[in-house]
């Protein structure tokens, strides 16, 4: 079995043809990919919340495939996109650290190749609808990276003034949150009624999308700014939620996938259509990780990159299964790629061929012998080494210790020092063969004031009216 860090000729030597995967007899499959920012690993119906209610993401889950051990690659928004959108870790390719703040210099490098990319090369239509949070200058926005077409938030939803502790390092004030359409500001998140429409107002674009391009093979790539902070709900859903606007905000995500399904039905496109539901990284504060230990941020426990994930294709995923093997977010661009027949980058990634176990094929494995937590950790087989919060190495049976309640790495030395050294040789090499984020000379905010443009609502032609907040 390979080990992670593979070159690319292996993803391809193991692709199957793309017409074998269609469900017309030929044509290309659409390619779906959900991503919600923040949500916990217990937050949804099919991952054991009973709080949270998920009715599309619990018939979701019964026509497809649960993925109980899918990981991000990081346990934050910018590195943990950057790895799902080049099949790259993140520390690679230099979009590692901190996430990007507005007007930054630092975005993801055009010179690396994006699903998007590989997807149009095939001949998909590509779209991008939610928030990017790779860079905000126009060489890092998404049309530069393969999207035909973008619609939303160039970065973090609280970025904004209304947060009033200012930029986390500089501690300016924010400029105003721009809504950009393809690489256009076109309005601007005011308030807190504003802040609760971003979901719909993605959705909205991504049906726009898919119902315009029913005819011919697209990609849609759909990055929610729910749930990350701040939490706003409209007042209808905030009732339906008992005014809680935890609650209420997984809830409109759940909204958000029950209507981009239904498109897909009522077009009758869901049989040669794949949606993937997943998160980018553990959950923030009032979400719930279930069984795990941890959550957004911090140290690399399974909290913090283990993730809700639903596979769904009407004849081709198989109904109501759930795999325990392991993928992970890097493994998306290799495994579509062999989906479509891509061609692949010209450079080193370090995402395996997992389509098999996407699609919920018969005795489909996992190709990860090893499973990297950044270099802060390495899981073989059950076991796995971290890099625990108090600075040093625990060593946890997640067969039997899921929630890594019990360290055993005074009972298992050899054990520590052999994931130790696997995870030290990782780290060498990643350093060895790094690449630059992209870089812009003159970097600067979308818009430093909102002037005449329209706030959100105005420009979805909705009234005005006053959400709720989540509870302080």
């Amino acid at each position: 079995m390979p080990l992670a860090g593979h070159v690319w000729a292996l993803a391809t030597a193991l692709a199957l043809p793309a017409a074998s995967l269609a469900a017309d007899g030929g044509s290309k499959p659409n390619v779906v990919f959900i991503l919600v920012d923040d949500l916990g690993y217990g937050d949804i119906g099919p991952f054991g919340s009973t709080v949270n209610k998920t009715p599309h993401l619990d018939r979701m889950a019964a026509e497809g495939l649960v993925l109980r051990q899918f990981y991000v690659s990081n346990t934050n928004c910018t590195p943990s996109r950057a790895a799902l959108m080049t099949g790259t870790f993140a520390h690679r390719i230099g979009m590692d650290g901190d996430v990007l703040f507005p007007g930054e210099r630092r975005g993801l490098n055009p010179n690396e190749t994006t699903i998007a990319e590989v997807m149009r090369e095939a001949g998909y239509a590509t779209g991008a609808f939610g928030k990017w949070h790779l860079g905000d200058q126009p060489e890092h926005l998404p049309l530069e990276h393969g999207f035909d077409e973008y619609f939303g938030i160039p970065y973090s939803n609280d970025m904004w003034p209304g947060n009033l502790r200012g930029h986390r390092h500089t501690k300016e004030p924010y400029t105003p949150l721009p809504v950009v359409r393809n690489d256009r500001v076109v309005a601007y998140v005011a308030d807190g009624a504003d802040q609760s429409l971003l979901a719909e107002a993605v959705t909205d674009a991504a049906n726009d999308f898919i119902r315009r391009h029913r005819a011919e093979p697209f990609f849609l790539y759909l990055p929610h700014a729910h749930v990350h902070r701040p939490r706003y709900a409209r007042p209808e859903i905030a009732e339906r939620a008992g005014r809680d606007v935890n609650r209420a905000v997984v809830e409109e995500v759940d909204d958000s996938v029950g209507r981009v399904l239904d498109t897909l039905r009522a077009l009758d496109i869901g049989e040669r259509t794949l949606v993937i539901f997943t998160s980018d990284n553990g959950g923030a504060g009032g979400m719930s990780m279930g069984p795990l230990r941890g959550g957004k941020g911090g140290p690399k426990y399974e909290g913090h990159m283990r993730e809700p994930t639903i596979t769904w294709w009407p004849g081709t995923v198989p109904a109501g299964r759930t795999t325990d093997e392991i993928v992970s977010a890097v493994d998306i661009l290799p495994s579509l790629a062999a989906l479509v027949g891509g061609n692949p980058p010209d450079r080193r990634i370090d995402g395996e061929n997992a389509l098999d176990v996407l699609l919920g094929r018969p005795n489909a494995r996992s190709p990860h012998e090893l499973l990297f937590y950044e270099d802060a950790g390495v899981r073989r087989g059950k076991w796995k080494l971290v890099l625990g919060a108090n600075g040093r190495f625990e060593l946890y049976d997640l067969e039997s210790d899921v929630g890594e309640t019990n360290d055993l790495s005074a009972v298992h030395p050899e054990r520590v020092n052999e994931l130790r050294a696997l995870l030290e040789g990782h780290a060498a090499e990643i350093a060895a063969n790094r690449r630059p984020a992209g870089e812009s000379e003159t970097a600067r905010p979308l818009i430093t004031e909102s002037g005449d443009l329209p706030r959100l609502r105005e420009l979805m032609g909705v009234r005005d009216f006053e959400a709720v907040p989540e509870r302080p």
